[in-house]
C-alpha cells in the first residue's frame, strides 16, 4: 500500500511519531506508560489531520547508538504494536540510528509496511564514530525472516553525519542504493528540520527510477515546491509546537500543512 501511495500523482505526507525515551535510555521516565500513550495519541492525531502514513521512531533515545539495546528493542516493539492497532494508515519503523534487524523484526511481527534505514549504502562519520552501510545484510535478513512485503526506504548521505569519503557524489550513492535493492530513497538536509536542498533532490530524481522521498525540513512554506520534485515527504519537527521533538503532535500544525499541500 505504501508503494501505491508513492506512485500516485500527489505523493504522500508521512508523519513522524517520535517516541519519548524508551526503557534503559538515560533520560527515560519512571512513567513507562506515557511513552506508549503519547505515541498512540500522536499517531491518531496525524491520521485525523490527514497524513497518509506514519513512521514510529525511538527519537527520544539520546544519545542514540548504532543499534538499540535489548530493552529498547522490546519497548519499541510494544509501542509500535499499540500504534499499529490505533490507526488505519501504513506504518513504518525507524530503529535509529541504524538497527535494521530490530526494525525488520518489529515490522514482521506487528505487520508494518516499511522501515527506514539511515545508513544503507554509505560509510559515514558522526558522533557514533564510523558507521558502515548495511544494505547487503538488511536484504539477506529480510529474506531470512520472510519479510519480503516490508519495504526498505534507504537514506543516502544521511543527515547528522558526514561522508567518510567526501568526494562521492550523491548521485553515486543513489545509484548504489537502487542497485542494492532499496524500494525508495530518502534525501535530507544537514540536520532535523533543515530543508532538503532542491538541487540535491533534482540530481537524485534524475539518477534513479525508484521513488525519492524528502526526509527533512518540509513545512507550510515549502511543501508545494518540494512535493513537485519528490514522490513523498517525511515530516516531523514542523508538526510540533516550537519544533520541539519532545512535544506531542499538533493537530492544528499538521492540518495546516495538509491544507497547504492539498488545498483542502
Amino acid at each position: 500500500m505504501i508503494m501505491e501511495l508513492l506512485n500516485k500523482e500527489q505523493g504522500p505526507i508521512i508523519g513522524m511519531v517520535h517516541c519519548l525515551p524508551l526503557l534503559m535510555t538515560p533520560n527515560s521516565s519512571k512513567d513507562i506508560d506515557k511513552v506508549a500513550s503519547q505515541a498512540v495519541s500522536d499517531a491518531i492525531t496525524l491520521e485525523k489531520a490527514g497524513v497518509d502514513a506514519i513512521i514510529v521512531e525511538n527519537m527520544g533515545d539520546g544519545p542514540l547508538g548504532v543499534k538499540l539495546d535489548f530493552e529498547q528493542s522490546i519497548h519499541l516493539s510494544a509501542v509500535t504494536a499499540l500504534v499499529k492497532k490505533s490507526v488505519n494508515i501504513p506504518i513504518g519503523i525507524d530503529a535509529a540510528f541504524n538497527d535494521y534487524k530490530t526494525a525488520l523484526s518489529i515490522a514482521k511481527v506487528v505487520g508494518a509496511d516499511f522501515i527506514r534505514i539511515p545508513v544503507f549504502v554509505d560509510t559515514v562519520v558522526g558522533h557514533l564514530g564510523v558507521v558502515k552501510p548495511c544494505a547487503r545484510e538488511a536484504m539477506y535478513y529480510r529474506k531470512m525472516i520472510d519479510a519480503k512485503d516490508v519495504k526498505i526506504f534507504g537514506d543516502i548521505q544521511v543527515k547528522h553525519s558526514r561522508m567518510l569519503l567526501k568526494d562521492i557524489p550523491i548521485t553515486e550513492s543513489a545509484h548504489l542504493a537502487e542497485a542494492m535493492g532499496a524500494d525508495a530513497i530518502i534525501v535530507t538536509g544537514v540536520s532535523t528540520g533543515f530543508e532538503t536542498p532542491i538541487d540535491v533532490i533534482q540530481k537524485v530524481k534524475e539518477s534513479v527510477k525508484i521513488p525519492v522521498i524528502a526526509g527533512s525540513g518540509i513545512d507550510t512554506s515549502n511543501v508545494n515546491v518540494q512535493m513537485k520534485l519528490v514522490d513523498g515527504a517525511i515530516v516531523g519537527s514542523s508538526l510540533k509546537e516550537n519544533k520541539d521533538l519532545k512535544n506531542p503532535i499538533s493537530y492544528d500544525l499538521t492540518r495546516a500543512l495538509i491544507k497547504a499541500y492539498r488545498g483542502e
